[in-house]
């Protein structure tokens, strides 16, 4: 019985080429222009959430005709230039989100399709070793070492 295989997917160097140089794009444009919260910050701040940007957008237009009602201490100028680069870098957020979770899902099931497959070659070669098959011994004792939680990471010289 084969295993399940539902990712079988091969990128081309030069399109990985293209991603990479989109990728660095948005490093090189978006990156700096990004804040880091430390989490102390992120678990006080207030949050504002997709459901209150129309609350922030209409409150921005009263303040601009009715400024009468506003705090000395609220800056008109900020609260535009806030909900301005909300307004801009949601829809941003939102495609990257995707992208980033269709990677993450990707990522995950190509990784345990690999490792389903190698824990099959490498219960064959344990049997192998069982069996006393002296060829599978060297493999059997190079694969083994890798799930020793003590060992560190090891790189086999003959895997290129």
């Amino acid at each position: 019985m084969a295993l399940q295989n539902d990712v079988s997917i091969q990128i081309s160097e030069s399109e990985m080429i293209e991603i990479q140089n989109a990728v660095k794009t948005l490093e090189t444009k978006l990156l700096p222009l990004l804040i880091t919260l430390s989490p102390q910050d992120r678990r006080s701040i207030v949050k504002m959430g997709d459901g209150r940007l129309p609350f922030v957008r209409k409150t921005l237009n009263y303040v601009e005709s009715n400024p009468e009602f506003a705090p000395k201490y609220l800056d008109l100028a900020e609260l535009k230039k806030d909900t301005e680069l909300v307004n801009e870098l949601l829809p941003v957020f939102h495609s990257v989100q995707k992208k980033s979770d269709g990677l993450d899902d990707t990522l995950m099931a190509a990784g345990s399709e690999a490792y389903v497959a190698s824990l099959s070659y490498y219960n064959g070669i344990k049997q192998a070793v069982k069996d006393n098959i002296q060829s599978a011994k060297t493999i059997f004792a190079d694969l083994k070492q890798l799930f020793d939680k003590n060992a560190p990471a090891v790189e086999n010289k003959n895997a290129k």
